[in-house]
């Protein structure tokens, strides 16, 4: 199965003349494990409230010294819901010790829970970034894809967050994360940026920086979703036929380092879901490489992978073209 996928991904690789290779790494993304307070549809980690995979301190003391000596800029901390594992402010300030430029993937939800208060203000005196999910400006929508009620919580932290400066300065950066709520690729980026900032000011007074369109993977719960009703293969195909040789250049394999919840390494959250972790002999954790010898690991590569060059391509930072 592994082999046919490669194959087929690295065929239209070849076929277009591009080369996939890395660059000098900018981001360590760290996921901290599969626990969180929503079970949404799209979710390709699988994460939910009853999920026990959750990073240690002692994997995290070895992370932190393994980034100390390195360059790279950016620390992404992803999940799960990041916020909830127990050493995330900790790991925080450990970051902005470092001198790291802190981006948090947030549920929104998880920020006027109980148990989490002043996480918002936390995250502000720390200048951490937030890239936050918003799969719509409709409730109907988000309820669809998040849960109910959903939609109402985020629109309260969204407010929250402008309160406390978030998308209202650029020292507070804020952006949205838009998937698509179906088996089809996401909009043009810019239109559907300007109709967020639109609705959302015009209902809620809510103001962001930036939308980022990010394409739903056919893996774990959506891959489960599309296989229960019949469409997986039909999604496949749509990706496929939509392959952009453009979006190869932009993509977050190239110059990130995906670190799983028990210091493995991988090429990008996808592959780490699928347990496609880099191996030189043997399966590589993060403290077994050096960022030079991360460059000369080649890229894994399925059928998943479609799904980042479809069309206007889709990685954590949005449309790649």
């Amino acid at each position: 199965m592994l082999l046919e996928a490669v194959s087929r991904f690295e065929a239209h690789l070849a076929e277009h003349g591009v080369r996939l290779t890395r660059q000098e790494p900018e981001i360590l993304q760290i996921n901290v494990g599969k626990l969180c307070n929503l079970t949404c549809t799209h979710c390709h980690v699988n994460a939910g409230p009853k999920r026990k995979e959750i990073i240690t301190r002692a994997t995290l003391d070895r992370i932190l010294a393994w980034l100390a000596p390195t360059d790279i800029p950016t620390v992404d901390l992803t999940g799960g819901a990041p916020e909830m594992i127990p050493d995330f402010r900790w790991l925080i300030g450990e970051l902005k010790r470092q001198g790291r430029h802190v981006i948090n993937r947030c549920n929104l939800t998880i920020l006027i829970e109980p148990g989490y208060d002043g996480l918002a203000e936390f995250l502000r005196d720390h200048g951490v970034e937030i890239v936050a999910s918003m799969p719509c400006y409709s409730a109907e929508n988000v309820n669809a894809q998040r849960g109910d009620g959903v939609f109402d919580a985020s629109i309260t932290a969204l407010k929250l967050l402008n309160s406390l400066g978030y998308g209202m300065s650029d020292d507070l950066p804020l952006h949205l994360v838009y998937n698509p709520v179906g088996s089809f690729l996401p909009g043009e980026q810019a239109e559907l940026q300007a109709d967020y900032k639109r609705e959302l000011a015009a209902h809620f007074g809510i103001h962001f920086h930036r939308l980022y369109t990010i394409t739903n993977m056919p893996i774990a719960r959506f891959a489960s979703s599309l296989r229960h009703d019949g469409k997986l293969d039909e999604y496949m195909a749509m990706l496929i036929a939509a392959f952009n040789p453009a979006a190869v250049e932009g993509l977050m394999c190239r110059n990130t380092i995906s670190v799983g919840w028990r210091g493995e390494v991988y090429d990008c959250d996808f592959n780490q879901q699928l347990g496609m972790q880099l191996a030189n002999g043997k399966l590589l954790s993060l403290w077994d490489i050096t960022p030079e010898s991360f460059g000369a690991l080649p890229i894994r590569v399925g059928d998943h992978c479609f799904g980042c060059t479809a069309g206007a391509g889709s990685s954590c930072g949005g449309a790649l073209v």
